[in-house]
């Protein structure tokens, strides 16, 4: 047999082709990953909202395809990383100044925050504290030693909490009492280790199994603070600009507005359609 000849067979022996084929499946598997990372969703969301999206998420991308990947924290700690690059998609803030201010920076592609939610503001502590079950009165208790809430500079229940005391005519008294927290989840932690006598948080916090097992809470009256009224903004840097809007429409849809009042948040949408089934 010649030399040629041998050499073609060799080129064609079946440990050759099947080595072939599994290099070719393994670079058409890298390119799959790597277009399934370049579709990933990314989404900066309230803290007032991790315990509300995880589930939400998981169906929106049952239903789309599209895989999210959300980052909760302070709404003005999300606007500054924003404002300093983060590769977000779009922003769900706790309030509408925070996506204002990416608007006024011409950061988003809505000229006005869009209204996807509204928060409840509560005062919680354990069943085993001596302030239980919490109620205005138990801000003027002498049992009331340590009083968490958010950053009011950075977190909208925080500034809820304070409106409440200025409303009350609190504030000066307890000021000294006030553990602060970086954001509404840390609030809960405080209150819920015993490291706060009691807290005010979100009702999204008040209603997880946790909290609800281990605490009880009070619903403050809306009179004594602004509407937490929670604004979202796509951002024109998104390379997901579709899927993004995409998810905003699913958490404005009837289902999931319901889903949100039955987590704490209050519907934007009028009552006939949040009881519209669709």
């Amino acid at each position: 047999m010649s030399t040629f000849l041998q050499s073609r067979i060799s080129i064609y022996h079946p440990g050759r082709i099947l080595k072939l084929a599994i290099l070719t499946f393994l670079l058409f598997a890298v390119q799959v990953a790597s277009a399934a990372g370049q579709a990933t969703l990314h989404i900066a969301a309230a803290a007032d909202l991790a315990p509300v999206l995880p589930p939400i998420l998981r169906d929106f991308e049952q239903k789309t395809g599209i895989h999210t990947l959300a980052t909760f924290q302070a709404s003005a700690t999300l606007t500054s990383q924003i404002q300093n690059g983060a590769p977000f998609d779009i922003f769900l803030s706790a309030d509408l100044s925070y996506p204002q201010t990416l608007i006024n920076a011409h950061l988003t592609r809505e000229s006005s925050p869009v209204l996807y939610a509204r928060g409840t503001l509560v005062l919680w502590c354990l069943k085993a504290s001596p302030l239980a079950p919490p109620s205005l009165a138990s801000l003027t208790s002498p049992r009331l030693q340590r009083l968490a809430i958010a950053n009011p500079e950075r977190a909208p229940y925080g500034r809820a909490a304070i409106a409440v005391l200025d409303q009350l005519k609190l504030h000066d008294a307890i000021k000294s009492k006030l553990v602060i927290a970086i954001n509404i989840s840390q609030t809960a932690e405080f209150a819920e280790s015993g490291n706060a006598d009691a807290g005010f948080l979100s009702l999204t916090s008040a209603l997880t199994p946790q909290l609800q097992g281990n605490g009880s809470y009070y619903i403050v009256p809306r009179n004594l603070y602004s509407p937490i009224e929670q604004g979202a903004v796509i951002l024109t840097s998104s390379q997901q600009l579709e899927a993004a809007q995409q998810l905003l429409d699913f958490l404005l849809s009837p289902p999931i507005q319901k889903r949100l009042e039955a987590a704490g948040l209050s519907s934007v949408l009028p009552a006939p359609a949040r009881d519209n089934k669709q």
